[in-house]
């Protein structure tokens, strides 16, 4: 077979970032907020989904939302076309978010009493990894394009996010939007870099970990050595999005770039191992391409439950890659 042909398309790498990003999801669930040596000590290693049928969580009902935006109004949506969603896909919900996060209720608050981007954005968990788990959509119609990925996650961010929430997202979309360029592990890492402050938390951690990835080659060790130097585990909660990205990011060196080995080594870092699983995979599936998926955690995928967000119930996430990429292809045309 000549190389050509081991070359995903643009199409492949949609497909891959968009069922990344929802089985990591998936297979991360279940041992969230355990830590990588808790993993361990419970699971050996984690191998595949843990339950069945495999579900995702908020994290893929929030990047089929950013999405929906993208579809609605192109690639040139601004804060308010994004804010614009949320007032009429999650504010009318009225029941609970169920595993909904807390940057994301305090953006919902503020959006009700009538508040709007930046300042929606500008509250207590505005450092979450909120933005960064729901922007692979952003980097998918962004390839090669890193200023492209950098502004939308910008404006997307604001809706719910300020500081270092919205720095980290722009380094995962920043990835996602390398990796559909045709960019590997390391250079989609170089990618995130490039695009952030080199003096933000979440640039010290990614060159924290990319130092570890080199420096330790044993997986069980390297995944306890990320752990210890990038998590705040004396803070109650899992999801400071510095920390999720450093090490899912981090996760995407250790594997390759491979989807197989970058999702699992995530996983099987823990703490918000859902989040980091769905954005290590959703940049290795851009990377990899969706032929690179083992067929049987492709075929386990369902439409999405709208367990988090209602309105998003019934939406297949290989569907929307999909109808980004008609959507590029036609704003090219």
């Amino acid at each position: 077979m000549s190389s050509e042909h081991l070359t995903p398309t643009l199409r492949e790498r949609a497909r891959g970032s968009m069922a990344g990003l929802a089985i990591g999801d998936a297979i991360g669930r279940p041992v969230e907020g355990l830590s990588a040596a808790e993993i361990q000590a419970k699971h050996g290693r984690v191998t595949g989904y843990l339950q069945w049928p495999p579900a995702g969580s908020d994290d893929t009902e929030y990047a089929l939302l950013t999405a929906k935006t993208l579809l609605r109004v192109g690639p040139g949506a601004t804060r308010d076309d994004f804010a614009h969603s949320w007032v009429e896909d999650v504010l009318p919900q009225a029941d609970n978010f169920a595993g909904g996060g807390f940057s994301e209720m305090a953006a919902i608050d503020n959006l009700r009493r009538g508040i709007r981007p930046p300042l929606s954005g500008d509250h207590i968990h505005s450092w979450s990894d909120g933005l960064a788990m729901r922007v692979a959509p952003l980097g998918i119609v962004s390839p090669g394009d890193i200023a492209a990925a950098a502004r939308l996650a910008t404006e997307d961010g604001t809706v719910s996010h300020s500081g270092e929430g919205i720095v980290a997202g722009i380094a995962v979309a920043a990835a996602v939007a390398a990796a559909m360029g045709g960019a590997d592990a390391e250079e989609s890492f170089d990618a995130a870099l490039s695009a952030i402050p080199a003096d933000s938390w979440t640039a010290r951690n990614l060159e924290t970990g990319r130092r570890l990835v080199r420096e330790i080659a044993e997986v069980d060790e390297l995944a306890v050595a990320l752990h210890d130097a990038l998590a705040v585990a004396d803070y109650y909660w899992a999801d400071l999005a510095p920390e999720a990205v450093g090490l899912a990011l981090s996760a995407v060196l250790a594997g390759k770039g491979d989807f197989v080995d970058s999702t699992l080594f995530a996983v099987n870092l823990g703490r918000d191992a859902d989040t980091i699983a769905a954005m290590s995979g959703c940049v290795a599936g851009a990377i990899s391409g969706v032929d690179a998926i083992p067929r049987e955690w492709l075929e386990a995928l369902r439409p999405v439950e709208g367990s988090c967000i209602r309105s998003m119930a019934g939406i297949h996430p290989v569907d929307t890659a999909d109808q980004l990429i008609d959507l590029l292809e036609g704003s090219h045309s």
